[in-house]
């Protein structure tokens, strides 16, 4: 059976979480087929700007997409695939397959019948905070996701939360969409065995919904009793604007870095209002990091007992849960480890290999 997966739109650096899910599924895939030699036989497409994608499951660059990495190029890029999309389809003979997925919430190219499709539709924070987004991206987004999902005989989900609000917004049958968490990288998100420094940390750029302004409020009123304490940020885009007392900015910073991080923070601080699943806490935990997290979205169903969990609309709330952790570390440890250690690549893969199958057969 071969089974064809869409990376067209990924664009190193910008998409996140969307990012890390697609390139561990490829490099999951890749191990598990050399490992079985099963009867699944993979081709990965992938853009020119991220040649290396695919991460060990056999890939082509397809050029004819013509992928930018700015944000005009990159819109202009999908739009034309989408008015004309014969010359892509037939870049990547999708004649010869027998199912294709799109991991990055986008059909690209868009598909009538065959072959089968699959896509990961990540979110939909587009319809819960439309505020959040441009007239253009929102219309975009509704457009793109609605043909995508309509598209796809089956459409997977990457929290139990996700799916939920798929069914309640496009009406879909519950046996079309299907829940398959993501994992995390268990040889590398390990416990430092490091004495912990004086900061919390916050993993995000500074979208919207990332929900920085209320964390600030909230780190001040921690910092009255603790006037050593830091909050460092990563991320692109936080040198925009100053911030406040005690809070810095690492930027971008190297998956290594950010393990660095999670084994000397005294805690994650997670304050979105908006997640599909959200892998930084299970990343800290692994670590052995414990954390304060927004109890919106998807972020309890993943963390389960193991995070302390907070209001992400109110400081005051926010600023009691971060305490709770610093006053006393130990139970979130321990339970942080056992939790995160339910979430693994390996699983998630073998869970998507079912699903080709289902669509090949």
């Amino acid at each position: 059976m071969r089974i064809g997966i869409s990376l067209l739109t990924l664009v190193p650096g910008v998409v996140g979480g969307s990012e890390t899910y697609a390139r561990e599924l490829t490099r999951a895939l890749a191990q598990i087929s050399r490992a079985e030699f099963g009867e699944l036989e993979y081709e990965a497409f992938v853009p020119s700007i991220a040649p290396d994608a695919a991460d060990g499951l056999p890939s082509r660059v397809v050029s004819e997409y013509g992928a930018r990495t700015s944000t005009a190029g990159r819109v202009a890029a999908m739009s034309r695939a989408w008015i004309a999309p014969g010359r892509l389809r037939r870049a990547l003979r999708l004649d010869t397959l027998d199912a294709i997925h799109f991991p990055l919430s986008v059909m690209l190219p868009p598909l009538r019948d065959r072959p089968p499709a699959a896509a990961t539709v990540h979110d939909l924070q587009h319809e819960l905070y439309p505020q959040f987004f441009s007239r253009a991206e929102l219309a975009y987004r509704r457009v793109v996701y609605g043909q995508t999902i309509a598209a796809s005989r089956i459409v997977i989900a990457i929290s139990e939360h996700a799916r939920q609000a798929l069914l309640a917004k496009y009406g879909l049958d519950p046996e079309r969409v299907v829940t398959i968490p993501l994992g995390i990288d268990h040889e590398r998100l390990t416990p430092g065995g490091v004495e912990r420094e004086p900061f919390l940390l916050y993993p995000a750029n500074p979208w919207p919904h990332k929900n920085h302004a209320r964390l600030y409020e909230a780190f001040a009123l921690v910092r009255r009793e603790r006037p050593e304490l830091r909050l460092v940020l990563t991320g692109t885009g936080h040198d925009a604007t100053a911030l406040p007392e005690g809070v810095e900015s690492r930027g971008r910073v190297s998956f290594d870095e950010l393990v660095a991080l999670y084994r000397t923070a005294s805690a994650l601080v997670f304050p979105s209002l908006y997640e599909g699943f959200g892998l930084p806490p299970l990343e800290a935990m692994a670590c052995g990091c414990p954390a304060a997290v927004s109890n919106a979205a998807s972020l309890p169903e993943v963390c389960g007992d193991a995070a302390e969990l907070f209001d992400p609309a109110s400081p005051d709330d926010m600023a009691r849960a971060i305490t709770a952790v610093l006053d006393e570390p130990a139970p979130y440890v321990e339970r942080g480890l056992a939790r995160a250690q339910r979430f693994s690549w390996e699983t998630c893969a073998r869970a998507h290999e079912d699903v080709y199958r289902w669509l090949a057969g």
